[in-house]
């Protein structure tokens, strides 16, 4: 009989390789075979063994080539051979990357799971622009919402919790309905000008990022879109951003003015 294997969630981090911990890296470097989503990189999956299974099941906005339910289902029959299976996810497995409701399916069948942290997308944002999550005198807190909705329903977020200005506001997923999350956050009495970072595929040479401001972002987001998944910061922090050399900075006398500068 074939003993069980196991399986790894492990948090493939926003995109650079030299983000991935080290604790990462060894159970990748364990692994039988990999199951990967569509935002780890290339340079990433190049650290897989060499005679390693590879199996892609990455989701893109509107187009779930391989369900949910199906990634569970092949996690399980790779396990059942007896294999060492690395699931690799963008960011962090437990920070919307369903890397729970993975491990519940897996535990439930006896498939032992171990978990391997990943920097998230938010953590790499700051660091490749070097606007902090929380700052004295600017933010005395963070909180992390998904934009976005299974099967596009409509959103349900406290939009009177989330709308504290000394809280730093990172939405994910949310380039389709960010204009609807600034109006709800404006209407609970966030301020208009209260500025604003969008960013794509931080830490990696594909990365975009502007700065804009609440009031505008909705129509600074159609004029200049961006590949999905776009990370939204909102918050006071942003007027920390100090621009790389040539590029413009849209809308930022705006984030000047709301945090007083």
């Amino acid at each position: 009989m074939t003993p069980t294997g196991k399986v790894y969630l492990i948090g493939a981090g926003p995109g650079d390789a030299e983000l991935l911990t080290l604790r990462a890296l060894r159970m990748l470097q364990e692994a039988d075979a990999v199951v990967y989503d569509r935002l780890v990189s290339t340079e990433i999956l190049e650290l897989s063994p060499a005679g390693a299974r590879m199996i892609a099941v990455g989701k893109a906005p509107k187009c779930h080539t391989v369900p949910q339910h199906r990634i569970n289902e092949i996690l399980a029959e790779l396990a059942a051979e007896g294999l060492t299976v690395a699931r690799l996810k963008g960011g962090d497995p437990l920070i919307f990357g369903r890397g729970s409701e993975e491990a519940a399916y897996l535990v439930q069948r006896g498939i032992a799971v171990e978990y391997a942290p990943g920097i998230t997308a938010a953590q790499g944002m700051a660091a490749a622009t070097g606007v902090p999550l929380t700052h004295r005198g600017l933010a005395t807190g963070v909180r992390y919402v998904t934009g976005h909705r299974a099967a596009d329903q409509r959103l349900d977020l406290d939009w009177a919790s989330l709308a504290d200005p000394d809280t730093t506001l990172v939405v994910y997923m949310g380039a389709a309905n960010i204009p609807e999350i600034a109006l709800n956050l404006m209407r609970e009495g966030m301020p208009a000008g209260l500025p604003v970072l969008a960013i794509c595929a931080a830490t990696t040479p594909q990365e975009r990022r502007f700065v804009s401001r609440l009031g505008q972002i909705g129509v600074d987001i159609r004029t200049m879109p961006m590949p999905a998944p776009v990370l939204f910061v909102i918050g006071h922090v942003v007027s920390l951003y100090a621009a790389r050399p040539g590029e413009i900075r849209h809308h930022a006398e705006h984030a000047a003015v709301a945090a007083g500068e």
